[in-house]
């Protein structure tokens, strides 16, 4: 447990510790950074260890007597010390550069010390962990050494402390925080703000009118319908008649199962009159059941009103922890949500039914995509989609970016003749070579957002959206380095809504705006009304 460095293992740590203070996506607070620091240290000396055993397993010749090996190590642990004072006093640089493209304050000048000293406690913590591992497996090969040749004990030692470490982490520690997260989260769910109080138009769900009961909605069913503008606000902005725009939702609690809470919504839909308005949006939520209210509200003034949204809630959790207990289950909610109101939808006539649209956001914009089985709507298509900020799993946009022009960048590609499917950022409206056709999916997305971006392969390749020209939220100084990036990006996830509105995975109402203006080409709108209201809604803080 106490064996001095391993030379090798300095060397790799070190420049993996010096890579993973260079810029990535999400700017990085001193703790945060600290961190990744001392995971990113304690991988590249695991590694550079793994490295040296495998050398000496193999039976291969050793390079150093024992001497020279300390004073090599000695040497090395200088020239480190050396890089990591060096890299740290470029650090605050490279995040404040981040940091000025997304309008952050710069950070402070202490930063690097703060970095310096959580990295070493965390770096410190791992290594003793991968020591202790190390003393398993030493005890186990010393033990199953006497019945099997050395090679072959070592190899099952390592087998049988990998399982017996993957047991306690997997089997104990993750199921006790899953547990705790399930428990906090459905608390949460069921928290009643008392603030928000029944609506009393009968029109809307959770109303003493509703097939819906306002305690069934859930924490975030209730704010998504208590919450919108309302027909008065939309007509004094716009100055033209207008209804009030109906949103209806159904909370995992509403109904016991998917079954029956699609029956629910629907029924719901027709009572309140949904399928009577001209545009009608199928809304699938995030993990938590939460709705974008800058969204449906750019959408509910674009629409004058006339606009109806159906959400049905498929979880409590949050959308990576519900991903991990039932990766499937929200992807099964929106199709069955889906089919019924396409179902019902296309037995009306065609010159009286509202145009149906499909959204999401982030989990809910994945979940969204998977609810259409194409060869069902190839008759009867829907009128278009806006999706989000889609995860990078999400199967449309993995499909339409790697099938994208290979003239036009990852992060804003172009597809076809985009007459179908167009992508745009912060920056500007889509754009294609073609008109429109009939059926019209808009991606939403910001360079900055790892939720989108991240990539499993960059631990051994750079990412497409690496080459090329950078986004203006993007820093020029980023990089790719194997392992590292993956590292880094992984952590970036986790912090994807730090950012302000605008940049990262915190999408701003006035984007959604533009992106609606694509997807359902409102009509009464110029380019003065339209920055009226988005400076209505960026005062009212979306």
């Amino acid at each position: 447990m106490l064996d001095p460095l391993c030379s090798m293992g300095l060397w790799l740590g070190t420049l993996f510790f010096a890579a993973s203070l260079t810029p990535s996506l999400i700017p990085r607070d001193a703790l945060l950074q600290g961190v990744l620091c001392g995971i990113a240290f304690a991988v590249g000396y695991w590694l550079g260890v793994f490295s040296r055993w495998l050398w000496v397993f193999l039976g291969l010749p050793r390079l150093r007597d024992l001497a020279v090996g300390r004073i090599a190590t000695a040497l090395a642990a200088v020239i480190c010390a050396l890089m990591v004072i060096v890299f740290l006093a470029q650090a605050s640089g490279w995040q404040n550069d981040i940091r000025a493209r997304m309008g952050m304050e710069a950070v402070a000048s202490a930063r690097p010390i703060f970095v310096g000293c959580v990295a070493g406690g965390i770096a410190l913590v791992l290594l003793l962990l991968g020591r202790l591992f190390g003393g398993v497996v030493y005890v186990l090969s010393q033990r199953l050494g006497r019945h099997l040749p050395r090679r072959v004990s070592l190899i099952v030692s390592v087998v049988l402390a990998g399982v017996l470490f993957w047991s306690i982490g997997n089997g104990v520690l993750f199921e006790a925080g899953l547990r705790a997260l399930d428990s906090s989260y459905r608390q949460l769910d069921a928290v009643v703000d008392t603030n928000l109080a029944p609506p009393q138009d009968p029109r809307k769900t959770g109303s003493s009118a509703s097939l819906v009961d306002w305690s069934g909605l859930g924490r975030m069913g209730r704010a998504a319908v208590a919450s919108g503008p309302t027909q008065a606000d939309i007509e004094a902005l716009t100055g033209l008649p207008a209804q009030e725009p109906l949103r209806i939702y159904v909370g995992l609690n509403s109904a016991d199962d998917i079954a029956a809470r699609v029956e629910l919504a629907l029924a719901e839909m027709i009572r309140v009159g949904a399928f009577e308005r001209s545009t009608l949006v199928i809304n699938t939520p995030t993990g938590t059941g939460w709705l974008d209210p800058g969204s449906q509200m750019a959408l509910e003034y674009l629409q004058h009103g006339d606009v109806a949204t159906v959400s049905m809630q498929y979880s409590y959790l949050a959308s990576w922890l519900a991903l991990m207990v039932d990766p499937t289950y929200g992807a099964d909610s929106a199709h069955a949500l889906f089919a019924a109101v396409h179902g019902h939808w296309r037995t009306l006539p065609r010159d009286q039914r509202p145009r149906l649209y499909l959204h999401g956001l982030s989990l809910g914009a994945m979940n969204s995509d998977l609810s259409v089985d194409l060869f069902d709507i190839l008759g009867d298509p829907f009128d278009g989609a806006l999706w989000a900020g889609p995860p990078f799993p999400s199967r449309t946009w993995r499909h339409a970016t790697q099938g994208r022009d290979p003239t036009t960048t990852a992060w804003r590609p172009r597809y076809g003749d985009g007459s179908v499917v167009r992508f745009m950022t912060q920056d500007g409206a889509p754009a294609g070579n073609a008109p429109w056709g009939s059926t019209r999916i808009v991606y939403l997305q910001y360079p900055s957002d790892p939720i989108t971006f991240f990539e499993a392969g960059s631990a051994l390749r750079r990412p497409a959206w690496m080459t090329g020209p950078r986004a203006s939220d993007v820093s020029d100084s980023l990089r790719w380095f194997p392992l590292v990036t993956f590292l880094q990006l992984g952590m970036d996830m986790a912090v994807a809504t730090s950012t302000p509105t605008g940049y990262g995975h915190v999408f701003a109402a006035g984007h959604y705006v533009d992106a609606w203006i694509a997807t359902t080409a409102p009509e009464g709108w110029n380019a003065d009304s339209v920055e009226t209201l988005k400076a209505k809604l960026a005062a009212e803080g979306l």
